[in-house]
């Protein structure tokens, strides 16, 4: 079932009212009547049943019948750094991305990445980028959207890697640190995780060094290298495999 995303200021009591783009979708394209069953979620990724009880022109009107226990969200929170790739790969990333389950993406700019964008540019690709996140997320049922962030450079990750358990760092250079040995020695306490993947290209040899720090783990996926665009799905996947606990 699709869910349909609101602000908490859409919800007053055991009514709610979808805006926007959802209505033509749920009313033409989806064909939802009075007193079909919806689902949808706050901004806190609080998931509610409801009922349809009127149409406005531009407006979904809905009865709140209970918060739903389910939930579709892993149990850890999962921060994907992609050096920006070239052409739409950034976008199968981000959409893929989302269905798995990744909470934040940021895109980051290293010394092999060969897009770049300019200033001028970014917001029309923020916001590309989110709507993309968006639709996946509507399409696979996530309670909450992730969010990708200005792309940064990697002196800035540096000085943020604190906040993270451990930063995953696939490297094709690494042929002894599986990612299986390090995700089943992590400590469970471990919910805060990036996963760090380097545009066409990889990493140079002064940012590995640079990524030698305590909490950065460089790890092999195997002995085959992978496309940056398909790295990233794959280390996440094993992480939230591995890790998350629904």
């Amino acid at each position: 079932m699709s869910v349909f995303y609101i602000k908490k200021s859409q919800i007053d009591g055991d009514t709610a009212i979808i805006i926007g783009s959802d209505v033509k979708h749920i009313r033409d394209v989806l064909r939802y009547n009075v007193g079909d069953s919806i689902d949808i979620c706050d901004e806190n990724g609080i998931r509610y049943i409801t009922t349809i009880t009127d149409f406005k022109q531009d407006e979904v009107h809905l009865k709140i019948d209970k918060v739903s226990e389910y939930t579709t969200e892993p149990s850890i929170n999962v921060t994907l750094f992609q050096g920006l790739p070239k052409a739409d790969k950034m976008e199968l990333i981000i959409q893929k991305c989302t269905e798995l389950g990744v909470s934040t993406i940021v895109p980051i700019i290293t010394d092999r990445v060969i897009v770049k964008i300019e200033d001028k540019n970014i917001d029309k690709k923020l916001e590309r980028w989110n709507r993309i996140a968006l639709e996946a997320g509507k399409q696979s049922g996530r309670q909450k959207i992730p969010v990708v962030e200005n792309p940064i450079k990697l002196k800035n990750l540096i000085e943020n890697i604190s906040k993270y358990d451990i930063l995953l760092l696939p490297y094709e250079c690494e042929k002894d640190v599986t990612i299986k040995s390090v995700l089943r020695s992590l400590d469970k306490d471990c919910k805060n995780i990036a996963i760090m993947i380097g545009p066409e290209g990889g990493f140079s040899e002064e940012e590995i060094k640079l990524l030698d720090l305590e909490n950065v783990k460089r790890v092999t996926l195997g002995p085959r290298i992978l496309r940056t665009e398909t790295a990233g799905l794959a280390t996440l996947a094993m992480v939230l495999y591995e890790l998350q606990d629904n």
